[in-house]
């Protein structure tokens, strides 16, 4: 069984980050090292998280309730969370389906008075451009956020010049992790050393906590190899449960109770250590080949299903999807076969305030429910993505035919779920 991602960390880096738990390193110098690294420019904090740094710069400004937050129509619960916990009202943006772009004039139809802040993600690997965003934003005095979770690419990129603020997550499952951490670059110098003095006055991560997270995602990366990956996918078959969730739970960044204290923590000294030696020696040939892999795969698909975010020239496919109209139809096919497809995902839709139903994401809607998630990274051999986009080419030929006789599809995209917001349907 191919395993539908493999942990971005080597055993090398696991050993750093384990054993700077019990060397003496300064948390405020490893901090400063990291920042300065990070940006030259003196605006970088490094946070236990990007959830950390966007509730810590929440605080900093300290905007009045019921001030309202435009957001990416898709993005992860805990930041709607975070919104909401400092009284503001989340407003949805939809995105298209082929650049996971957001629609301009979905954005200007809802700016109100009371919008004070724009919150853009770049989804799946995407760098959306920003620059008419951005000149909306500065005609209206709003604040600019980019969540770039989803799109670290090494030092070459480290957030829009115009952007208010620019966030870098090193999570689990994200590209060079350090199983934790983020860096925010904020370019309002007050608002800055504000989130600094907050910072220092929230308790600390400890290097025990830290150890015991890093021995947890090292039993995870043995057990993704393939042979013992394809024995506990078996398992989980025999007793009739899901391997979805078992996977799901074990990377959740901030899993149970108590969320806000969870995050409100300064990052610890090994966090921070492994985070800088995950940037200072990142390859940038790596996002090279996974990128010309995803060029691979789309290629091999020959648009026998809808790709969101193909169609972003700047995309680096931190995963690679596509869009399916029975999910489950594929990956049961695709895991038959021998490859780890999977629908499961930590994002949701953003739902409109309740007086305003009309503002409905209606293309984010359709596209979410119908993702399905292919193995994607480049130990995948290339006799091994033909045999998968055959699997694909198969189910995607007789959805399209079953479709087509029931209610008259023309294209084999209808098919699988790219639909005209407004359609109805």
């Amino acid at each position: 069984m191919w395993v539908r991602k493999r942990l971005d960390l080597s055993w090398l880096d696991l050993a750093h980050g384990m054993a700077n738990c019990i060397l003496p390193r300064s948390r405020v110098a490893q901090a400063r090292a990291l920042e300065r690294m990070w940006t030259c420019d003196d605006d970088a904090i490094a946070c236990l998280s990007v959830r950390s740094g966007f509730d810590l710069w929440l605080s900093a400004l300290n905007l009045p309730r019921g001030s309202e937050v435009i957001v990416s129509a898709i993005t992860i619960p805990d930041m709607i969370r975070i919104i909401r916990d400092h009284g503001l009202l989340p407003v949805p943006v939809d995105v298209d389906h082929e650049r996971l772009a957001i629609d301009i004039g979905a954005l200007k139809r809802a700016v109100t008075p009371r919008t004070r802040i724009i919150l853009l993600a770049h989804l799946f690997g995407t760098r959306q451009p920003l620059d008419a965003v951005t000149e909306f934003a500065r005609d209206r005095e709003l604040l600019l956020v980019e969540d770039c979770a989803q799109a670290f690419v090494g030092r070459e990129f480290t957030g829009h010049s115009d952007a208010d603020v620019s966030m870098f997550s090193f999570g689990p499952i994200k590209t060079a992790t350090a199983l934790g951490g983020g860096l925010l670059r904020v370019r309002d110098r007050g608002v800055l050393s504000t989130m600094r003095t907050l910072l220092a006055e929230q308790p600390r991560q400890s290097r025990w906590a830290y150890f015991s997270r890093a021995a947890k995602y090292a039993g995870m990366k043995l057990l993704s190899s393939r042979p013992l990956y394809t024995t506990i996918f078996s398992f989980y078959g025999l007793i009739g449960r899901d391997p979805d969730g078992l996977v799901s739970g074990a990377v959740r960044g901030f899993a149970g109770p108590d969320f806000f204290r969870r995050i409100r923590r300064q990052p610890s000294a090994p966090l921070l250590s492994l985070i800088y030696r995950r940037i200072a020696k990142f390859d940038r040939q790596r996002i090279v080949r996974r990128t010309r892999l995803g060029a691979r795969q789309l290629d091999l698909l020959d648009g026998s299903f809808p790709c969101p975010g193909a169609g972003d020239e700047a995309c680096s496919y931190w995963v690679f999807a596509v869009l399916a109209h029975e999910p489950a139809e594929l990956i049961a096919a695709l895991r038959a076969a021998g490859f780890d497809g999977s629908s499961a995902h930590s994002m949701c839709v953003v739902e409109p305030p309740d007086d305003r139903r009309s503002e409905r994401a209606e293309m984010a809607e359709t596209m979410l429910p119908r993702i399905v998630y292919l193995p994607h990274y480049t130990q995948l051999p290339d006799r091994e993505l033909q045999r998968m986009a055959s699997v694909l080419k198969v189910v995607a030929g007789s959805s399209a035919a079953d479709r087509r006789g029931v209610v008259g599809l023309s294209s084999t995209a209808e098919a699988h779920g790219v639909l005209v917001p407004g359609s109805g349907r």
